[in-house]
């Protein structure tokens, strides 16, 4: 039982912090009684993910690490439930995602695709849940990927469905999905052009060749670049920082910067003055350029509100 323990304690955890009880909470006790009352010994699925809060900022891991944290159909919807709730809670100013042991994600679950044929994956939609993160955040709550190890085919992807990417020193990064007679299907044709451009995206999806965490930085996939032993504890200072501004200021940086990759130059850019005047309807507007003249310290709100 201790795989499912691991479960529910952790939804149950969440909850607590936040004075909520979570939909996958209720799927977590509902499961824990489902398997109370199975025979000794019968086999529980472990946990997918791990989600802890601490003040405005959350951690999430991916709790796979004998299977170097493949992205599993459960993996997938617990870590696209989990954002999703935490990015509706008012309280969460940060979310930073992970992997536990050696891998952050060495890709989809393999097992679980090679027996479909075009019309299966196209009746399960396969992968169409992590679009979510990108574009159902509604609360603009920015992500940190903290790559601790391989991040590979959909590993990369995830990764880069975040809005900051650091990584260690042991990291790695590759989309090999052509040595397997497949492209990659989370958006990394589209996103790893964008992010490194173009010759070195198609060089290193043709090649399926492995880029190593130097390389990422050289290329502006990643943004720093730190020991292992400081991963986590520089991604939570990230968060802390993120946490530290103002939310709405933030949400507007982030809506922003997501419409440059889903409009002309001319319509982003309205789209960024539209978002800029927004800010002058806002208290932390006159709070933070307040503070500014007055040489003191802005207090921001505490809580994510609709933009």
């Amino acid at each position: 039982m201790r795989s499912l323990q691991l479960l529910s304690s952790s939804a149950l955890r969440l909850g607590s912090c936040l004075g909520h009880s979570w939909p996958w909470q209720h799927a977590a006790a509902a499961a824990a009684a489902s398997y109370s009352a199975a025979a000794a010994g019968a086999a529980v699925p472990e946990a997918a993910i791990e989600v802890t809060q601490q003040g405005p900022t959350a951690l999430v891991e991916l709790n796979r690490p004998k299977a170097l944290n493949a992205l599993s159909t459960q993996v997938m919807h617990e870590l696209v439930d989990a954002v999703m709730q935490l990015d509706a809670e008012p309280s969460v100013r940060a979310i930073i995602i992970t992997g536990r042991g050696k891998a952050f994600a060495a890709g989809a679950d393999i097992r679980e695709m090679a027996g479909l044929d075009q019309a299966q994956a196209e009746q399960q939609q396969l992968f169409a849940r992590w679009q979510e993160l990108s574009t159902g955040r509604k609360g603009w709550t920015p992500l940190i990927a903290a790559v601790n190890g391989i991040a590979l085919g959909g590993g990369a992807e995830l990764a880069m469905l975040c809005d900051v990417i650091i990584a260690s020193t042991a990291a790695s990064f590759g989309l090999p999905e052509v040595t397997l007679g497949v492209i990659p299907g989370i958006g990394g044709t589209q996103r790893l052009p964008r992010l490194v451009g173009r010759a070195r995206a198609m060089d290193a999806m043709l090649t399926a060749r492995r880029i190593s965490a130097e390389e990422a930085l050289s290329w502006g996939l990643v943004s720093r670049l730190v020991q292992p032993e400081q991963l986590l504890p520089e991604a939570q200072a990230i968060a802390d920082k993120l946490a530290s501004f103002s939310p709405g200021a933030v949400a507007r940086l982030l809506q922003a910067s997501h419409a440059a990759d889903n409009m002309p130059l001319d319509a982003a850019l309205l789209e960024e003055r539209r978002l800029f005047y927004s800010c002058f309807g806002t208290a932390d507007q006159r709070e933070g350029m307040g503070a500014f003249l007055e040489k003191r310290q802005p207090v921001f709100t505490k809580n994510k509100q609709p933009i």
